[in-house]
């Protein structure tokens, strides 16, 4: 019997461009709670880089950041992409914010700000995009389903017992499924840890996911290893 994955609410991808750290770790993290898939820019070069080569379904802007001024960065995110950006900034005079709208934000918010109130903005301006409909709310790979928002996943039905860093591991293979994904790029956006760091934690943790997957590195189903470059989800290939 085929078990489909239900659908249970919006869930986007999204750039948090933010150069001060500890904010950027507390944003991801309580976004990434209300159902969002979310990467992180520390700098204008790095966030154009990001929107040209992902494509994200959002960008949260902060203006103050080291290398460039953000409203600079908005005129070269308009000159390349439409993607939705709503501006996160201290700078409450109403020039400011005025001149942000006019160079092609969406929205704003003023810090300090709750993350409720940056939640509903966001979700608000993906409304208004169209987006939300492209931002699958379950993400389903063959019988496996991974509920962000919820999180939750399940495999043939079955509700699957997975530990918080399972859980984000999952799930960032699941929206790039069918890519191969480095450890470093998963040391880098699931742990939050520096480039460089031990691949033995990535390895050790995708044991454990296929453990819970009923599968192994030498009977995949879901998870397979690309020997020398990294790992990649896909669904299993019928019988």
């Amino acid at each position: 019997m085929r078990h489909r994955c239900r659908y249970v609410g919006p869930v986007a991808q999204l750039l948090l461009v933010e150069d001060d750290a500890e904010i950027r770790r507390a944003l991801i993290r309580a976004l990434s709670e209300r159902g969002h898939v979310v990467a992180s820019a520390s700098t204008s070069i790095a966030a154009m880089q990001h929107v040209i080569g992902q494509t994200p379904d959002l960008v949260v802007l902060d203006l103050g950041l080291p290398d460039l001024d953000g409203r600079e960065l908005l005129l070269m995110l308009r000159a390349v992409s439409k993607v939705p950006v709503v501006v996160a900034t201290a700078r409450d005079d109403e020039a400011t914010l005025v001149e942000v709208l006019d160079r092609g934000a969406d929205d704003y918010v003023v810090k300090p700000f709750s993350v409720t109130q940056l939640d509903a903005r966001i979700r608000a301006v993906l409304r208004r995009a169209g987006a939300e409909s492209a931002a699958a709310a379950v993400l389903g790979v063959g019988t496996l389903c991974i509920s962000p928002g919820a999180r939750e996943a399940t495999l043939d039905g079955r509700l699957l017992d997975l530990t918080p860093r399972e859980f984000d591991l999952l799930s960032y293979l699941a929206v790039r499924v069918g890519t191969v994904v480095t450890k470093r790029e998963l040391l880098v956006n699931v742990w939050r840890q520096p480039a460089g760091g031990a691949d033995k934690t990535v390895d050790v943790h995708l044991s454990w996911l296929r453990r819970k997957l009923g599968e192994s590195a030498q009977q995949p189903r879901y998870l397979h290893t690309v020997r020398g470059v990294g790992v990649r989800l896909n669904a299993p290939a019928e019988r």
